[in-house]
This record gives structure tokens, C-alpha cells and sequence, in this order.
């Protein structure tokens, strides 16, 4: 999975975290009407923002040495996995002497993608709390089925129908989807095709 689709994920869990919010973000009388004008709105603003990512990655990354890096540490554990299967117990003691210089390296490969997201992360929650909420609504879209996978009320794409009865402010209709949950899919919809554009991707096919 690529590390921006990761980052979104672990964006929109710390967005639901209570006291970094006062409550679901968007707007009851937002700046942009209507569910339509709102879903590709945010749809273009997360393209948006998924490209400004790129752009910074690959302004900071050595993308050249990060796919030698993870060629070669794929490969090791590729082999590895191999000699396990195999029980091919000569073969694992020789692999196992190169264990800390492939921790290393991943190690590298982590502090390289890290640098970039220390850079967008703050900008990209700037834009979540001020600028976002006064221009959407609260739901901006309307799913099928539910998509509150995780149990709990920790960490939900879609209105249920507690929350349309209790909070009708905010939830019209049951499986309206939350705006930053709208971000979420179109952004992790995106991110895939905008590396691949801008050759930012750690993809080695």
C-alpha cells in the first residue's frame, strides 16, 4: 500500500480524535450548495492535494535510491521467505548476517518517505479545520451500504440512523457520507494514479 494512502487513513483517525474537533467538521450553512457541487468539490481538492504531496516528494526524494533500496531489501526478504519454506537452514544463516544492514536500510527507506509528510502534514491539517468545514456541508454525498466497518463510533464514513434520529443537523439520511470521509476515498482513489503520473510511486513493476 502506498504511504500517502496510509498517512490519509491515519489523517482521518486523528480528525475524529475527541478534542482535536468540536464535533463532525463541515458546515450547516455552507459556502458550496448541494451534494453534487460538494462531492466533485472535494474530489478536485483532494486531487489537489495529492499532487501537492508529489510534488514535494519528489522535490525531497532521492526516488532513484529509494527503488535500489527497495529492490534489494524486497529481494532479501523475498529469499528469505523462500529459505524458510524451504527449511534450507544454510541458506538462513547466510541471509541472517545481512539482518542489520537491511534494517538499516529500511530504516532509510522510512526516514525518505517521512521527510515529505513532515512537510504536508501540517498544511494538509490547516486546510481540514479552517478552510474546509465553512465551504461543505457536513455530508456531502450518499452511499449504498454503510461503510462503518470499525465498530464503534471511533471512526465512521456514514450516517447511521441513531445519528439521523439524534443529530439531524448534521445526517439527512442514513449512509450519508461525512465530508472528510468523501476526502478519504477520493484521495486513496487518487493517490495511486497521480504517483504513477508524477513517478513518485514505490511500486518496482
Amino acid at each position: 500500500m502506498e504511504h500517502s494512502i496510509i498517512f490519509d487513513f491515519l489523517n482521518s483517525i486523528l480528525l475524529q480524535i475527541p478534542g482535536l474537533s468540536k464535533g463532525p467538521l463541515g458546515s450547516a450553512n455552507p459556502i458550496v450548495k448541494g451534494m453534487i457541487p460538494s462531492a466533485i468539490g472535494i474530489t478536485f481538492i483532494a486531487i489537489g492535494l495529492n499532487l501537492f504531496n508529489a510534488i514535494i516528494k519528489r522535490k525531497m526524494v532521492d526516488h532513484d535510491k529509494l527503488r535500489r533500496l527497495l529492490k534489494e531489501t524486497r529481494a532479501w526478504q523475498k529469499e528469505r521467505m523462500a529459505a524458510f519454506r524451504s527449511k534450507d537452514q544454510e541458506k538462513i544463516d547466510e541471509l541472517s548476517k545481512k539482518s542489520a544492514y537491511m534494517n538499516k536500510m529500511n530504516m532509510e527507506v522510512m526516514q525518505m518517505n517521512m521527510r515529505p509528510m513532515m512537510i504536508t502534514f501540517l498544511p494538509l491539517i490547516l486546510i481540514f479545520y479552517f478552510v474546509l468545514p465553512p465551504l461543505f456541508s457536513y455530508t456531502v454525498a450518499n452511499s449504498p451500504i454503510p461503510l462503518n466497518f470499525i465498530p464503534g463510533d471511533f471512526f465512521q464514513l456514514t450516517c447511521t440512523a441513531e445519528k439521523v434520529a439524534s443529530q439531524p443537523q448534521i445526517c439527512k439520511h442514513v449512509n450519508d457520507l461525512y465530508f472528510w470521509a468523501w476526502y478519504f476515498l477520493s484521495s486513496a482513489s487518487f493517490s495511486g494514479i497521480i504517483m504513477r503520473l508524477t513517478k513518485t510511486t514505490m511500486d518496482l513493476s
